[in-house]
């Protein structure tokens, strides 16, 4: 079943760069879409996942051992998670490419 869900990070656009230079360019197994916008206390993001599954893999094994030595350098610590919410889809219509902004 899809997974789609979104939530907040108090972060700013270059702390993010180095988050995803750190994940590398290859897309993740089951990953449909994912957005990052600005906000006005940081980024949110929407994500889009085949399934729960391939979201929690992803997060295990790619973004949480390049965000959690990021944020204690920055922090001096891990903050929990943030909170997400969790969309119910009707429609994922996408594009064959990606744009960068």
């Amino acid at each position: 079943m899809t997974y789609a869900f979104t939530y907040e990070v108090p972060i700013t656009a270059e702390i993010y760069t180095r988050i995803k230079d750190g994940i590398g360019p290859v897309p993740p197994p089951g990953m449909i879409a994912h957005l990052a916008y600005r906000t006005e206390t940081g980024l949110r993001y929407l994500d889009i996942w085949q399934t729960e599954a391939d979201w929690n893999a992803f997060q295990h094994d790619r973004l949480h051992p390049v965000v959690h030595p990021l944020l204690q350098e920055m922090l001096g610590f891990v903050p929990p998670e943030p909170p997400r919410t969790a969309l119910d889809l009707v429609d994922v219509w996408i594009a064959e490419h990606a744009q960068i902004a």
